[in-house]
């Protein structure tokens, strides 16, 4: 039997988010105008009821109030796509790594293009914190979201912007 999907849509300082389940598990997360955004006929029926622990983990991370998601997640990717996922979600609040330190905590220190790749198909963001990994002089690149949306969520947890 496939997965049964169910959408909803809330709000961020960003605009709309997105949110999509398989079978009630929250699996992604589309802001607009995101990068590899699936038609929305995809995203199967709108039904809130599978997203009320994400909301509101949600809104406390935009209140400030949360630094670390807890929430079951079903990740679909390749292997090596899972792992670097999974570094991400270790990068600490408010920090950022370059795409080579995350290839290096990954046992790999030439993989740092492929890892921008799996970075760029991170099917949760901000859960799954893609933004915090920055380009090897500290640039900002490579977002789905857009450039702006990655400065405006560092700046955030950094302190030194409020949404």
């Amino acid at each position: 039997m496939s997965p049964t999907k169910q959408h909803t849509v809330t709000d961020s300082p960003y605009g709309p988010l997105t949110l999509v389940a398989d079978d009630g598990v929250l699996c992604r997360l589309y802001m607009t105008d995101q990068r590899h955004r699936p038609p929305e006929e995809t995203f199967g029926e709108r039904d809130d009821t599978p997203f009320a622990a994400a909301e509101e983990q949600l809104a406390a991370y935009f209140a400030g109030e949360l630094t670390e998601f807890g929430l079951e997640l079903r990740l679909d990717g390749t292997p090596f796509q899972r792992r670097v996922w999974e570094g991400l979600t270790k990068i600490p609040y408010g920090e950022t790594r370059t795409y080579g330190e995350l290839a290096e905590s990954l046992g790999n220190p030439n993989a740092s293009r492929a890892v921008g790749l799996a970075n760029g198909r991170n099917p949760v963001g901000i859960i799954v914190p893609c933004h915090r990994v920055i380009g090897s002089t500290g640039s900002l690149i490579g977002y789905g979201g857009g450039l702006d949306r990655k400065r405006r969520l560092l700046d955030f947890e950094r302190g030194t912007a409020l949404f």
